[in-house]
């Protein structure tokens, strides 16, 4: 005869339960994508925020994860360059079977003013089309007002629309959405905001998006979306980079990429600035 547990379960079949169903851990994760830069020149409108999960997953005991983290768009031409320069997309981050989708590129002048598809679209120029926001990850961007006194279009954030510039001002950027995974509340993916021309007023933008520059005088340079955040480019200006943050009850057996580890409260937080694996 087999030998019982005192459960009623055989030891045979114990051993059939535990390689069926493998133990497992529920860690919390955050997977932001890059965000888009902002178009080039006075014309130039701002990119969307990159496409951002968040959730709590199984991970399996033993089992190593892998991620990629995505990059911001950049822009390659300095402000008087070129007035028909679009930005770039930012790039995907990976991991856990997941993809959080990159921020759509802002629409850069009278050649090219249509902003691009992403996570949240990029904004655009007057007479152009904003970019599509995908439908699970962000929202679209806005579209420019053309004129002697002008404002371009925000991007879109993974919380809300792009603003559309008016003849007072230019287009704010879409809301991102807040996470407290690292134990402290931190906005991420928000898009960046369009140019202002003349006594248009500046719009602003959040979570970790760019602010426009005002292109008079022409020497006004945009801020960056923030690195690690997924914002987007405000008109001019790099989108940020993502991040991958994973928030675990017990710590890890094993990583690579060199993660940041901190805190909160109990909980063990990995936070990946690039590409890397985990295992628990």
């Amino acid at each position: 005869m087999s030998r019982r547990l005192t459960s009623g379960t055989s030891l045979r079949g114990a051993a059939l339960s535990s390689a069926r169903w493998p133990s497992r851990i529920a860690v919390q994760y955050l997977i932001a994508g890059g965000g888009g830069s902002g178009g080039a020149g006075p014309r130039g409108a701002a990119g969307g925020g990159g496409g951002l999960l968040t959730g709590t997953f199984p991970a399996i005991v033993g089992t190593t994860y892998s991620f990629v983290v995505g990059g911001g768009g950049t822009l390659a031409y300095a402000y008087g360059a070129s007035s028909s320069t679009p930005g770039t997309a930012g790039t995907s981050s990976t991991g856990l079977g997941m993809t959080a989708i990159g921020g759509g590129l802002g629409g850069g002048g009278d050649g090219s003013p249509s902003g691009g598809f992403g996570a949240s679209g990029g904004g655009s120029w007057a007479g152009g089309s904003a970019g599509v926001g995908s439908v699970a990850q962000g929202f679209s961007g806005g579209t420019g007002f053309g004129g002697g006194v002008y404002g371009t279009g925000g991007g879109g954030g993974a919380g809300g629309v792009g603003g559309s510039g008016t003849s007072t001002a230019s287009g704010a950027g879409g809301a991102g959405l807040s996470s407290t995974i690292t134990g402290s509340s931190v906005g991420y993916c928000g898009g960046g905001s369009g140019a202002n021309y003349s006594t248009a007023t500046a719009a602003t933008a959040t979570d970790g998006g760019g602010s426009g520059r005002n292109t008079s005088p022409s020497n006004q340079t945009a801020s960056q979306g923030a690195a690690n955040r997924g914002g987007g480019g405000g008109s001019g200006g790099n989108g940020g980079s993502g991040v991958v943050i994973i928030r675990s009850p017990s710590p890890a057996v094993a990583t690579t990429g060199s993660p940041t580890v901190t805190s909160a409260g109990s909980d063990c937080v990995y936070t990946f600035t690039g590409s890397g694996s985990i295992t628990f």
